[in-house]
């Protein structure tokens, strides 16, 4: 069994979860569950950031200690992978022991082989972004929004050789083309490279900040947050053991745009390569969301909570609208109209009557069991061709991460099998005495249920409880690995028809 490791970027400690978090662990999810029901022997990861100067700020002024702020996001952040059904094998907090001590054996590692050295630091430093800027780093002359406010300090720091190592990823970056998807994001990191880099700076002083990992060669320093961050990817797969080799390289971290750049392609391919530890494979770069054709903000009410959609919607109806919306990579925009349109016409319409019209005309028409299927005429040949024409190519689109793609063509088969409905009509087939119309009205159903059976396999990485669910109501069970489930069969002849359910129901009134 072929091992995969993929994780998420580990959300910051001093925020609440939102659209953002949620978009990104739903597409680590379904690329996670692909992967798994591909064969492999999956280990996804996921975790919160709980180290900084913004943690230490924000405790300070609830007063409380920093770890009682982390304990409360941890579990936030927990939550949130409970209610959007995210199946992580492990959630890591760098305040951990387990993180820790690897971080200090890195830094202690570097620091013995002069890879970090001390020296006096003048210039810009954010407090917001927590870290350092060049002037380079300015707009039109002015400091961008995400840096807040900019002072200029002076002070002594330790430095980690980051310049000595840009030749090297500058090759890197062009010699391997899967290193960053999609491709353009490449490009944008080395147009960065263009310039020279600044050696980095990994470390702040207590008396500036006492809310981080001590320096193991200075306890009068802690670690900057990125150096230690960025450590959890091998810390919780256990670096320095047997059994780190199991799952690294990491096959994908599934990362924001905005932490493409320097963090995820520049500093730590950088620290890895200077530890002697293979790099990645691949940043998997994933866009933003706005909301109503604007930034996201709580300040200014434009904002969405994904636990309330849930509640209100089911969870694979939000996981499909992210899916299904965004393609990988892009920016999307969502909006009340756009989600509640995007159910009622897919979720509610198109697979939930198909499933209803299964489950109530079967046994009207046919007895408490699926039947046998004994006619094979133009309709069948041509409900059985979309098929082919769709299987395949959804599973070729999910693992090239056209998640919204494929999605796009499972529905358009279960509009196919919608369309045969209309043309085979059992409704009036049942009516006639006639022997041949009986055995089509027969047919027909089992075709009807049997297509819905394979076309809700292909929604699985996306929609698990949707599959589940359907499975049940038609009685199918089956040990088969998933590309054997999703293949035609004759494994719903005889099986018990489940209860009339209404799959997505369309809420009393509409949002607006």
């Amino acid at each position: 069994m072929k091992s995969f490791y993929i994780t998420t970027a580990i959300d910051y400690a001093n925020g609440s979860p939102h659209l953002g978090h949620a978009y990104e662990k739903v597409l680590t999810d379904v690329v996670a569950r692909f992967r798994r029901l591909m064969g492999d022997d999956v280990y996804f990861l996921t975790g919160i950031d709980e180290h900084g100067q913004k943690v230490q700020q924000s405790a300070a002024k609830r007063g409380i200690e920093p770890i009682e702020l982390c304990d409360e996001a941890a579990e936030q952040f927990k939550e949130l992978c409970s209610s959007l059904n995210i199946s992580n094998d492990d959630f890591i907090r760098t305040t951990e022991t387990r993180h820790k001590d690897v971080v200090r054996k890195i830094l202690q590692d570097l620091f013995d082989r002069d890879e970090i050295y001390k020296a006096e630091y003048k210039g810009f430093y954010s407090a917001r972004a927590e870290q350092f800027l060049q002037e380079k780093d300015m707009v039109d002359g002015k400091w961008p929004e995400i840096f807040g406010e900019v002072t200029e300090i002076t002070e002594s720091n330790y430095f980690f050789k980051l310049s000595k190592y840009q030749d090297w990823l500058i090759e890197h970056i062009n010699s391997h083309e899967d290193f960053i998807f999609p491709r353009f994001r490449a490009k944008q990191v080395l147009e960065f490279l263009k310039e020279p880099i600044n050696d980095l700076c990994i470390s702040r002083p207590k008396e500036r900040l006492e809310w981080g990992i001590p320096l193991p060669f200075d306890e009068e320093y802690v670690t900057y947050v990125w150096f230690d961050a960025l450590v959890n990817y091998i810390s919780a797969i256990g670096y320095g053991t047997p059994d780190f080799d199991k799952y690294w390289p990491v096959n994908y971290h599934v990362i924001g745009k905005d932490i493409l750049l320097p963090p995820h392609s520049v500093y730590w391919p950088i620290m890895l390569k200077a530890i002697g530890v293979e790099v990645p494979s691949s940043l998997l770069v994933h866009g933003w969301w706005s909301i109503n054709g604007d930034k996201m903000s709580k300040s200014t009410g434009n904002f969405i909570e994904p636990s309330e959609f849930v509640k209100e919607y089911s969870v694979d109806a939000l996981r499909y609208f992210l899916i299904r919306e965004m393609s990988v990579g892009q920016d999307s925009d969502f909006s009340d109209e756009l989600f509640t349109n995007r159910y009622n016409s897919d979720l509610a319409n198109d697979l939930g009557n198909l499933l209803n019209r299964v489950l109530t005309m079967t046994p009207r028409y046919c007895g408490d069991t699926f039947p046998a299927r004994t006619i094979d005429e133009e309709p069948e040949k041509e409900l059985e061709a979309a098929w082919s024409n769709t299987e395949s190519k959804v599973v070729e689109l999910y693992e090239e991460f056209q998640f919204h793609k494929g999605l796009e063509l499972a529905f358009s088969f279960i509009r196919s099998i919608n369309r045969y409905a209309e043309q085979r009509s059992p409704w009036k087939l049942a009516k006639s005495e006639d022997q041949k119309d009986k055995e089509t009205c027969a047919t027909a159903l089992s075709l009807m249920a049997e297509s819905l059976r394979r076309a809700v396999g292909l929604l699985e990485p996306v929609m698990p409880e949707t599959t589940a669910r359907v499975y049940e109501l038609l009685g199918y069970k089956s040990d088969a690995s998933w590309l054997e489930r999703i293949k035609p069969s004759d494994a719903l002849t005889g099986a018990k028809v489940g209860e009339k359910v209404i799959l997505f129901p369309k809420p009393q009134q509409e949002k607006k």
